[in-house]
């Protein structure tokens, strides 16, 4: 069956077209509060855990920009959805030896968090003919919980944020966070933009801060975040892909 036939696809591009209108109202109310512009949020899609049909079913709704945070579902998925005009997101943390490979379908690589791999994305940018925007991941957790979640720690980010301008294939296009767990949110985020600031007196195009999931959108958004992670409020809870 097609998409415009089959129930069960009229029934899930309802659900989406719902929740999407639910958290675009969310995004119009936290700008409005904020004294911000909507135009100057992208929503990423965060598409881990579902099938590529709701890649396609939200694309049709409009919504082109899609995260993904593991390269193993990330690729087929982009594969099977090449035909579609999308910005692919690659959003977890990236390991040096999948580089190659999230190299080949990512537009832009929010995870970068250490010298290592952004020579690793370089040479592989390079060998592939692609030029990747690459944002520095900025830890805003304690030292000893940031091994485990990734992130360089903000004094680091400007020796980084360097070397990833600086390298071939690869280009600077900001930084990007995730709020600490079970804390308020909005001293992270309001430090992430200080990070995000001084960043910019040296390279006055890495505008982009990352910044604001499901649960904390509007915190990001009142400390100046530019693009937005939702899974959750779009797709609903995680499950298993189902092609």
């Amino acid at each position: 069956m097609t998409g415009e036939t089959d129930p069960a696809a009229g029934r899930r591009r309802a659900e989406l077209a719902e929740s999407l209108a639910a958290v675009r109202a969310r995004i119009a109310a936290a700008c409005a509060a904020a004294g911000r512009d909507e135009s100057e949020i992208t929503l990423i899609a965060v598409t881990k855990t579902f099938p590529a049909s709701d890649v396609r079913l939200l694309a049709g709704l409009g919504l082109t920009e899609v995260g993904e945070n593991r390269d193993q579902e990330a690729r087929p998925k982009a594969a099977e959805c090449a035909d579609l005009p999308l910005t692919w997101h690659f959003v977890g943390r990236v390991q040096t030896n999948k580089a190659r490979a999230v190299a080949g379908y990512a537009d832009v690589v929010h995870s970068v968090d250490r010298p290592r791999l952004a020579a690793a994305l370089s040479g592989a940018a390079v060998r592939a003919g692609r030029t990747l925007r690459c944002l520095v991941q900025v830890s805003l957790d304690a030292e000893e919980v940031r091994g485990e979640r990734g992130g360089a720690a903000p004094g680091d980010v400007p020796e980084l944020a360097d070397a990833i301008a600086g390298a071939p294939g690869l280009r600077l296009g900001g930084v990007m966070a995730v709020a600490p767990l079970g804390a308020d949110p909005m001293p992270a985020f309001a430090r992430l933009a200080e990070v995000a600031e001084r960043l910019r007196r040296n390279h006055p195009d890495a505008r982009i801060v990352s910044a604001g999931m499901s649960g904390d959108l509007e915190q990001a958004i009142a400390c100046g975040a530019t693009h937005l992670r939702i899974g959750t409020a779009l797709l609903g809870g995680r499950r298993a892909i189902v092609r």
